[in-house]
């Protein structure tokens, strides 16, 4: 009961015929050094075939404008629909993956697969980051940080999207010293 998560729309696919969004929750970051992190898939669904084969995917994280799309993208195959088309989402090529991002994410990470763990109902894709893509509006000017509450990201919850609260910290501040 790890809660809440980031709700992530991952894409993948080589060509625009296997283009494919699916949502994820359970996602994650494991290491830095290498920047690593990893997606856990049912094998049943439509992108875990186009992931496995291929090798890539990328995470779009999401926020309150991609709502709608991210809930529909969770719960609609795309054996069965263009995800891209029916949630008007625009397909963009990646720069270091051969593969797609969503131009209308906020932040997409380019994933190359490293490992696939079968864990039972899902396969974790244990993936090292190649390549970061933000969009300029969410950028610190000065000091180059992803400004998360200009970005309005959500997360996922026991069945619920919400939005991020505000900052009330910092890594560090409980032991900085006192003025």
């Amino acid at each position: 009961m790890i809660y809440p998560l980031p709700a992530a729309m991952i894409s993948c696919g080589k060509s625009e015929e296997e283009y494919n969004i699916f949502t994820v929750a359970w996602i994650g970051t494991i290491c830095s050094d290498p920047a690593m992190c990893y997606i856990s898939v049912r094998p049943s669904r439509h992108s875990y075939d186009i992931i496995k084969r291929n090798g890539e995917f990328v995470i779009n994280l999401t926020n309150e404008k991609l709502a709608y799309a991210t809930d529909w993208c969770g719960v609609r195959s795309g054996r069965d629909y263009n995800k891209f088309k029916e949630m008007k989402l625009t397909p963009m090529k990646t720069q270091v993956i051969d593969s797609v991002l969503i131009e209308e994410s906020p932040l997409s990470i380019e994933c190359k697969v490293k490992q696939i763990i079968p864990l039972g109902s899902h396969d974790m894709f244990i993936a090292e980051v190649v390549n970061v893509l933000a969009d300029e509006q969410y950028m610190e000017k000065e000091t180059g940080a992803f400004k998360l509450s200009d970005a309005q990201l959500m997360a996922y919850s026991h069945g619920a999207y919400y939005k991020m609260g505000e900052k009330i910290g910092k890594f560090g501040w409980s032991v900085q010293k006192k003025k």
